[in-house]
């Protein structure tokens, strides 16, 4: 591809980093005036601050009553180890992995749990492990969207709705974006930082009543870290769901997060934020469809993510070139794009194929996707000549 004219306009926001991830539109630190700071997390103001975060989240994400939601440590990591280290041992266990943070989970689970009934069924980059194969009398552990891949599972509808197993669902780049089959799913995770925008090392945890069932009926064979315990006596820790955390929460973090629920609620909720997700990533399709030089990592759109939008050079793009070369035209791209500012931290993950990875997530604005792509193409050909 020739070198392009560098386009006029930049987006109004280059900001397009798959976690942190962009703040919501409009956000300034004016937002956190109202934070309770100074205060202790267990005073009167402090509870009242945390359960309103999870009344909002049980709102705004449509959680269903019976479900509990707990806001815990060390983000969507601290929130999937929780339940790995508190639920499993009890029965064998399916890890799906098709990118590196399933694959962590399935490393963790058979070199820190050392279970021995473990199956991991798994996929490359850019495809998701044949779902029928998957054993619902055992436990599941699964990422919903692969962040690192830009792949997604299309739906809920593999799932048996009779599993005798808990499915345990890694949800950190689809909640508040995807429609998460709660019916299906046991144990769900997520971090501040993706589809909202807010800030890092909070976790959240949803359980279901099966769930907690498990927590109470069952004793992991190995000493459980404070960090991690649910129950005590034999019976579930129900403060850690009315806002009583494990450890000292951040409030000002706290109210960054409930300033983004209460922007998605008057935006419409789950359904509007579903919205903007989606069209941002048609944005981005739109532009590829048209364009010889990109193309999508996950070939297959029903399985291909609206949030973390994983894209690779075309085979006519790399024509001649080794891998070496190859890998160093994207990292080109990233490094021109943050120099002109306008665009952030766009390559791909460290362990994924070389590439760039877009997010499109709800605070990002259709606009901008749509400013971006004139300077990929730029970028590109600046990169590749």
């Amino acid at each position: 591809m020739a070198k392009t004219t560098q386009p006029a306009l930049r987006p109004a926001n280059p900001q397009f980093s798959s976690g942190p991830c962009a703040k919501m539109p409009g956000w300034t630190p004016q937002i956190l005036k109202n934070a309770v700071t100074g205060r202790s997390h267990r005073s009167g103001v402090g509870k009242q601050a945390l359960q309103y975060a999870i009344d909002l989240t049980r709102e705004v994400l449509q959680v269903p009553d019976d479900y509990l939601i707990g806001i815990v440590p060390a983000s969507d990591t601290g929130a999937v180890e929780m339940a790995l280290w508190s639920l499993l041992g009890e029965r064998g266990v399916d890890m799906l992995s098709w990118e590196s943070f399933g694959a962590g989970w399935v490393g963790d689970v058979k070199n820190q749990l050392k279970l021995e009934d473990v199956r991991a069924i798994t996929a490359p980059y850019g495809e998701i492990p044949d779902l029928s194969e998957v054993d619902f009398d055992r436990d599941v552990v699964f990422t919903w969207n692969g962040t690192t891949s830009g792949a997604r599972v299309p739906n809920g509808d593999w799932i048996a709705a009779d599993r005798k197993g808990l499915t345990i669902c890694d949800a950190t780049s689809a909640a508040f974006a995807q429609d998460l089959d709660f019916e299906k799913l046991d144990v769900v995770t997520y971090s501040w930082q993706k589809v909202l925008g807010g800030e890092a090392a909070h976790g959240m945890l949803i359980l279901s009543p099966r769930a907690v069932e498990r927590l109470e009926n069952y004793t992991p064979a190995w000493p459980m870290p404070k960090i991690f315990r649910l129950t005590k006596g034999g019976k579930l820790i129900s403060g850690i769901f009315k806002g009583a955390t494990i450890n000292t929460p951040s409030m000002v973090a706290v109210e960054d997060y409930t300033q983004a629920l209460e922007w998605a609620k008057k935006l419409g909720g789950l359904d509007a934020l579903i919205k903007r997700a989606d069209d941002n990533a048609q944005a981005i399709n739109a532009w590829v469809e048209k364009t010889d030089w990109v193309e999508h990592l996950v070939a297959d759109p029903a399985i291909r993510s609206n949030t973390s939008v994983c894209l690779k050079l075309s085979d006519a793009a790399v024509a001649g070139l080794d891998e070496e070369a190859q890998a160093a035209i994207p990292k080109k791209m990233v490094k021109l794009l943050e120099e002109e500012n306008a665009a952030y931290d766009l390559g791909a993950y460290r362990d994924a194929p070389a590439g760039l990875r877009i997010w499109c997530g709800a605070t990002v604005e259709t606009s901008n996707i749509e400013a971006l792509t004139p300077w990929l193409d730029w970028a590109f050909g600046e990169a590749s000549a």
